[in-house]
């Protein structure tokens, strides 16, 4: 399995990005990974202690972008990003408890992803969408905003890489039917089809 993956990561990026309140350069700053070990308890049910999901339908966090988790979960707490669950989970979150989490998480090591060998195929489809875009929709190749490795580029643009293909499928969905909003992704993810979009997510589960 390592001999696929280092076939396939040479780089996935999809711009799942939201630039929430909270601004990334003062979460790199004012964080503390020390005091955020100590508020993961409303997390760890969903996405473990070490930020590393082992539910598909729940995302990684760890090795996530400086930045990038704070200005979720204040779009979940402001009600900018809908999840009826994330609402209830950030509602005694302060922002401070927010920088906290988000730098506990940005400094944990992410595990690496795989494939079987049936899923190779696809993955391999999801590539060349990936590395040259969907010219005949004027769909940008996405490793343009998140680097050739899938890590991101920060502050605005998070980690994708080794991140689960259900999670990253069912955003890319959510995009393309305007139930979450982003301009951007909006717009990117609304001409590819659902083979496309499933394609892309398992390419994106491989890189590490």
């Amino acid at each position: 399995m390592r001999s696929v993956l280092t076939t396939l990561a040479a780089g996935l990026a999809l711009s799942l990005s939201y630039t929430g309140s909270v601004n990334a350069s003062e979460t790199a700053a004012m964080g503390d990974a020390e005091a955020g070990a100590g508020k993961t308890a409303v997390c760890v049910a969903c996405h473990m202690a070490d930020g590393n999901s082992v539910v598909p339908t729940f995302p990684n966090l760890a090795g996530q972008q400086p930045g990038y988790i704070a200005s979720q979960l204040a779009a979940f707490k402001s009600g900018e990003r809908k999840d009826d669950t994330m609402l209830g989970m950030t509602a005694a979150l302060s922002e401070q408890d927010m920088l906290d989490l988000d730098a506990y998480y940005a400094s944990q090591a992410p595990k690496v992803g795989s494939l079987t060998p049936e899923q190779e195929a696809a993955a391999r489809e999801g590539e060349a969408i990936y590395r040259a875009g969907v010219a005949e929709f004027s769909v940008t190749s996405c490793m343009a905003c998140h680097g050739p490795d899938g890590k991101g580029v920060q502050p605005n643009y998070p980690r994708l890489a080794g991140q689960h293909a259900t999670y990253i499928e069912k955003q890319l969905l959510a995009f393309k039917d305007g139930t979450r909003k982003d301009p951007m992704m909006n717009d990117i993810a609304f001409p590819l089809s659902a083979e496309q979009i499933k394609n892309l997510a398992l390419y994106i589960s491989a890189l590490y």
